[in-house]
């Protein structure tokens, strides 16, 4: 029956006459160039663009089924058009015919098919007759002639314009072979052939022409053609065909779904045969076998079923259903199914052949047995066969798989010799095993090489030649091979179009890859798993979300399924934009469609960051019997405490203790974690402590709860509490870890237990746990050198020679220690050897002896061992020159500071902020007011600001030589700059406004220190105390005395002494006498400076008696007296104008053995300066002369420039003592001579005093412009002469 009267009611070609018409040629031409136009422009989009225009190709009108026959639905039935990515050829293929030579069959009448009613005479034998036999013999050449005929049309033409011109008697199976050889050459035009069979003669086609057709049509990859014309034929299908269908016709349709891999339609099809009743052949049993094996989906022990089951059919297997066999064995890498179907071949006395010898090369090549595989090879002589080119590229294949490539070479010459040519199979075989080793240069050379010698590389190269530049990130030249690939007309596969996405991706070419990838489907190639989990990582990385939700619904719509790295990824990404939505979604996809367990969702949004879907989903599986997991547990738990969500991990908790009862000891460990994570270490030990004592045998069986509970306490400071659950891990028979042996050995060390660390030390060894690092060894010898156990560490070491290399850490390690107790003897001699057996010194090394030297006070010898090491080609760093520096500043030696300092420049080292911090903060020390303003001007240049520290350092300089401007300039930086003051600051402030007379600002300060919970130091307190006494600030001096007194603070003698100068300026001499019996109360005994400031009060108060009586107390006690008592009592009577008394008092003490001093002048001349008669003043001065010193009574009797040298002797005498001796002196002095008006020798002497740094060299501020001047502590004599100097200058300044 005419296959297109089945299908269609009117056909596109005319029926009615056997020899075309005019009109119907043009008819034919007109649908057949509009049909043509349409395929050529759909398929052009499935393949790159040309970069010129090629001859255009034949294309049949009716090659689509679902424009022919629209209402079969056809795309549903058939499903989309394969396109398989072509492979190597494999060496086993399955015949079209199951006769390897037609036969050819009496002649038929002139009618080229049978009717519908002759079919039942097809299995009659008839007697040929000898016209038969004739004709029987020259079909081959009639059958090439049509065929060439056919096959010389231009694309324009019909078939019918051959055909419908009978000079050629043909017989039906002619007419087969002609649509089988003129399928070799155009699929459309034996298509074309078949439907004129079908259309022109109205026969039904006959098994061998149907079976040519679906064969040529299953060769081009034209599945859907192949199978419309099947079913167009099978009744089961709704077609009208019957008879038509044979065993023959079967087979050439299981045949093209074999080549594709699609078993189940092959065994579809072998039930569909049987339903029929028609009995399979071992064609059929080959092909289903060929059809499991490119499936890709031979298990182990299947192919020995499908050996049975031949059998079982009453089939006695040939050597092609082994070869099927073995060879799918081989592409399976089952070595075993092989082997045992090979036995099987032998037992059953089928004689293997050469297709079988290369098939099991092959297998034992992809298992790695590459001796068997040699073997074997070798052995081919033996058993009568000579290896031809698959054998050669299947031993190849071996030794490339082990990247031999020696052997590779070996072979490649060995196969050269024997007569075979290096084919395609060769050389991709090579170019992918020097891919592999990464050798592109080998790469490049074998592909141009294979072009060279005219081998046209396929699609196997490029894609190796691809996926090598992509891995060696020479993605540029990747892809050029892929254009070059195009222009060459080689189609790319999947695989090629994959390995370019992945060098893409891999260079972290986002649009390249996604460009490569829509390229990829627009070719019509599905993308498959890898394809799609590489694109949805690169839109991962990217951020591109959405074009990624995009993607992943795609590859779910696929049947793919992102793998769980995807997911966290994705969740990932969704979680930190809080896209809740989308993750309900993909969970769902998760739950329903991936059918994964809620547990394994729950362990995945936990590691993807989803912590809050993570706990329901957690909740979940434990609800639906999963035990909770640990890891996704304490993940959830720790999400928790950093949100501060406590309620919410508390609640998990609560839920698990109820859902969960056999989890009950992870729950447990799970909430001391969660209170470890808080910082609530005492809370967590309390829970540890109730568990054990509740549970003690079952609870902390898990060594991991120890070792972070270990962790946790350490980094805290809660060391013995991290001993305590070491113990308890002993006792529980727990095998540490070595994270807990190094948590062990860090604690003891920090506790300063070095050999009980060294104990632990030991533990481990003996438990089989070594260390890796050093980190170990390292802490412990360094422990020992600080507790200064130099020999234990030495003994460390040299334990550590007899088993293990000792590295350059542990040997620095040492010098260290060493160093620690100034041992540089030994720190020199493992430095140097070092030098001489290795590793050599480093920094630290040079570091370790320099600390030594300076730990030894052996500074000295620093540049010494410079310049030793430098002789030696040791480049001195800058650490080590900090080293030095920082030694000569604790020193305080200024000198080698600077020196060191800018040799340091000079070297190129730039100082840092602590160095400039140092710098300053020693200088400061020193008083060098320039440098220190020179470095602070430096370090400002430098880009560094001043902090706390240095700005500290400059106000104890500027308080300490009395600039108290300067200071108060600091201060006012401080406070510019936002700094709040700390104690250091604040005491010496306070300081500066003592020292500088300003009680009061001082008060002020104080109160805001108090507010800041600050309380300044005894010392700062007695500065404020005695400013207080200076400004007769009485009543705060005592409530200050008082206030110190009430918090506590032990009060030394001097302040004391302080208070009874308050009291004694104030004229409250009882207070002054109290404050003697306070003392003793206190534990303080009164020395002769207390007594002295008793008698001064008394002499204050006008009551030199109890004065004497307080000196004669004092003699009477044995003491050594000196002139401060009697000066005292002499200073009191001469105060209340009693002379003569003083005078006697004088004389007795020079009685008792003490000469007059410093103190005894003073009193006289400060007397003799207020006495209201010249002959008073006269007798004190001359009772001074006539002991000793005349000086006073020469200045004013005598020539007073004589005295210049005499006096300026006596004031640098003076400068040495204590007690103000030479300011008041001077003071003293100068009431004397201004009482007497020598005005000149005031002067002169006021500017040596100031020359003697005895007056303040800033007493006069007119240079500075401040037009101001100081006379503050200066006497009353010594203020005036020191107004009439400052006129002087002011009338200078003015001149000018």
């Amino acid at each position: 029956m005419p296959l297109m009267a089945i299908a269609v009611p009117s056909p596109f070609l005319p029926l009615s006459s056997p020899s075309p018409s005019s009109s119907s040629s043009s008819s034919r031409c007109s649908t057949f160039t509009a049909a043509a136009s349409s395929s050529s422009s759909s398929a052009a989009a499935a393949v790159p663009a040309e970069p010129h225009p090629r001859p255009r190709e034949f294309h049949y009108p009716r090659a689509d089924p679902s424009v022919r026959w629209p209402h079969l639905k056809l795309d549903d039935f058939l499903g989309p058009p394969q396109f398989p990515a072509p492979s190597t050829p494999a060496p086993l293929s399955i015949p079209e015919e199951p006769d390897a030579r037609p036969v050819p069959p009496e002649v038929p009448r002139t009618d080229s098919f049978e009717t519908l009613e002759s079919k039942q005479s097809r299995t009659r034998a008839k007697k040929m007759t000898k016209l038969a036999l004739k004709r029987a013999r020259d079909w081959r050449q009639r059958v090439q002639l049509l065929t060439d005929q056919i096959l010389a049309l231009p694309p324009s033409a019909l078939v019918a314009d051959v055909l419908d011109d009978r000079r050629i008697q043909m017989t039906p199976t002619d007419l087969a072979f002609v649509v089988k050889f003129v399928g070799r050459s155009s699929w459309a035009r034996a298509l074309e052939v078949f439907e004129w069979l079908t259309l022109r003669r109205r026969h039904a086609p006959g098994p061998r022409l149907l079976a040519a057709i679906i064969s040529v049509l299953g060769r081009a990859h034209k599945d859907a053609l192949a199978a419309e014309v099947f079913q167009r034929c099978n009744p089961d299908d709704g077609g009208a065909g019957a008879d038509e269908l044979s065993v023959q016709v079967y087979n050439a349709m299981m045949g093209v779904y074999a080549r594709t891999g699609r078993f189940a339609k092959v065994q579809k099809l072998l039930s569909s045969m049987r339903d029929r009743g028609l009995e399979p052949d071992l064609v059929s049993f080959n092909t289903l076998i060929n059809a499991k094996a490119k499936a890709g989906s031979l298990a182990p022990g299947l192919a020995l079923e499908l050996l049975q089951e031949v059998r079982r059919s009453g089939l006695r297997p040939d050597a092609i259903t082994y070869n099927t066999l073995i060879s799918a064995c081989s592409r399976m890498s089952n070595l075993e199914d092989a082997v045992s179907i090979f036995k099987d071949m032998e037992a059953s006395e089928c004689q293997p052949d050469l297709w079988t010898y290369n098939a099991m090369i092959s297998v034992f090549g992809r298992c790695g047995m590459i001796l068997e595989a040699e073997r074997l090879f070798r052995e081919l002589g033996n058993r009568g066969f000579s290896p031809d080119a698959v054998t050669y590229n299947s031993l190849l294949f071996a030794f490339a798989k082990e990247c031999d490539a020696e052997k590779v070479e070996r072979l490649c010459d060995e196969m050269v010799r024997a007569g075979f040519k290096k084919d395609e199979i060769t050389y991709n075989t090579i170019i992918h095993m020097y891919g592999k080793q990464g050798r592109l240069d080998l790469v490049v050379q074998l592909h141009d090489e294979m072009k060279n010698v005219g081998c046209n590389p396929d699609a196997v190269t490029y894609t190796v030649l691809i996926d090598s530049l992509g891995k060696a990130n020479r993605i540029t030249e990747a892809g050029k091979v892929m254009s070059e690939m195009a222009d060459a007309g080689v189609r790319p596969t999947l695989r090629t179009f994959g390995a370019l996405i992945c060098g893409y991706a891999k260079a972290g070419m986002r649009v390249e890859a996604e460009h490569t990838f829509h390229r990829m489907v627009r070719a019509g190639i599905k993308p498959d798993h890898v394809a799609y989990s590489v694109m949805l990582d690169i839109m991962l990385r990217s951020k591109e979300m959405q074009k990624a939700m995009v993607l992943y619904r795609s590859m779910m719509r696929d049947g793919f399924r992102p793998d769980q790295g995807l997911y966290q990824a994705m969740f990932g990404i969704l979680a930190k934009g809080d896209d809740d939505g989308k993750i309900d979604e993909i969970i769902k996809d998760m739950e329903v469609v991936c059918k994964m367990s809620p547990q394994e969702v729950s362990r995945i949004l936990v590691r993807g960051g989803c912590f809050f879907q993570g706990a329901e989903m957690l909740k979940k599986s434990v609800s639906c019997g999963f035990e909770p997991d640990r890891e996704c547990l304490l993940s959830i738990l720790d999400a928790f405490a950093a949100s501060g969500m406590q309620a919410g991990a508390l609640s998990l908790l609560e839920f698990l203790r109820e859902h969960a009862p056999d989890s009950s000891s992870l729950i447990m460990e799970s909430s001391i974690v969660m209170l470890c994570k808080n910082h609530q270490l005492e809370d967590a030990m309390m829970e540890y402590n109730k568990m054990k004592m509740l549970n003690f045998g079952q609870f902390g069986q898990c060594c991991s709860l120890y070792e972070y509970m270990i962790a946790c306490f350490e980094e805290a400071g809660f060391l013995w509490e991290a001993s305590q659950l070491f113990s308890d891990m002993k006792f529980l028979g727990l095998e540490p870890s070595q994270g807990i042996y190094k948590s062990l050995i860090s604690i003891y060390c920090k506790v300063g237990f070095p050999e009980t660390a060294h104990n632990v030390v030991d533990q481990a060894s003996r438990a089989g746990i070594s260390f890796d690092d050093t980190s170990v060894s390292v802490t412990l010898i360094e422990t020992y050198g600080k507790l200064k156990l130099w020999q234990r560490a030495e003994s460390f070491v040299g334990k550590l020679r007899l088993h293990d290399f000792i590295d350059r850490s542990i040997w620095n390690a040492l010098i260290y220690a060493y160093a620690e107790s100034g041992r540089y003897e030994q720190a020199r001699a493992v430095f140097n050897m070092m030098i001489k057996n290795g590793p050599s010194p480093t920094v630290d090394s040079i570091n370790g002896l320099m600390h030594a030297l300076v730990i030894d006070g052996r500074l000295d010898e620093l540049f010494v061992v410079v310049e030793e090491l430098q002789d030696m080609n040791f480049k001195i760093s800058k650490s080590t020159i900090l080293i030095m520096l920082d030694a000569f500043i604790r020193a305080g030696n200024i000198f080698e500071v600077k020196k060191i300092y800018n040799g340091m420049k000079a070297a190129g080292y730039l100082p840092t902020m602590n160095v400039y911090s140092s710098m300053i903060t020693l200088l400061s020390r020193g008083k060098r007011v320039r440098d220190v303003e020179a470095m602070v001007a430096e370090m400002e240049e430098a880009g560094f600001k001043p902090d706390l520290n240095i700005f500290n350092s400059l106000l104890k300089m500027y308080t300490s030589i009395e600039d108290f401007r300067k200071t108060l300039e600091i201060y006012r930086r401080i406070q510019e700059a936002g700094i709040e003051l700390d104690q250091d600051a604040y005491d010496t402030l306070l300081v500066m406004y003592s020292r500088d007379v300003r009680p009061e600002e001082g008060f002020t300060l104080l109160n805001d220190m108090r507010k800041k919970g600050l309380e300044p130091k005894l010392d700062t307190y007695k500065s404020l105390l005695a400013a207080c006494c200076k400004e007769q600030l009485w009543e705060q001096a005592e409530e200050l005395f008082k206030s110190m007194q009430s918090k506590g603070y032990r009060l030394d003698r001097s302040f004391y002494h302080i208070m009874m100068k308050v009291y004694r300026n104030s004229g409250d001499h009882s207070k002054a006498e109290n404050l003697l019996f306070q003392m003793e109360e206190v534990g303080i005994k009164p020395t002769i400076a207390t007594m002295h400031m008793l008698m001064v009060s008394y002499g204050s108060a006008g009551q030199p008696q109890e004065a004497e009586n307080v000196l004669n107390n004092l003699r009477s006690s044995s003491q050594e007296l000196t002139t401060l008592p009697y000066s005292s009592v002499i200073d009191a009577y001469l105060k209340v104008g009693d002379y003569n008394m003083g005078i006697t008092k004088l004389m007795e003490m020079k009685k008792d053995g003490v000469e007059p001093d410093h103190r005894i002048w003073t009193c006289f001349i400060r007397a003799a300066s207020l006495c209201e008669k010249t002959n008073e003043a006269m007798l004190l001065l001359g009772t001074l002369g006539n002991n000793g010193f005349d000086i006073p009574i020469r200045l004013l009797t005598g020539k007073a420039e004589s005295l210049f040298m005499e006096v300026d002797h006596l004031l640098e005498e003076l400068g040495s003592l204590e007690d103000n001796a030479s300011f008041n002196f001077v003071n003293a002095l100068e009431d004397l001579l201004w009482a007497f008006e020598r005005r000149a020798t005031a002067l002169w002497i006021f500017q040596l005093a100031i020359t003697r740094n005895i007056y303040r060299h800033d007493v006069f501020r007119v240079a500075e412009k401040d037009w101001g001047a100081d006379f503050r502590k200066m006497s009353a004599g010594a203020s005036l002469v020191g107004l009439t100097l400052w006129l002087d200058h002011m009338q200078d300044v003015a001149s000018d």
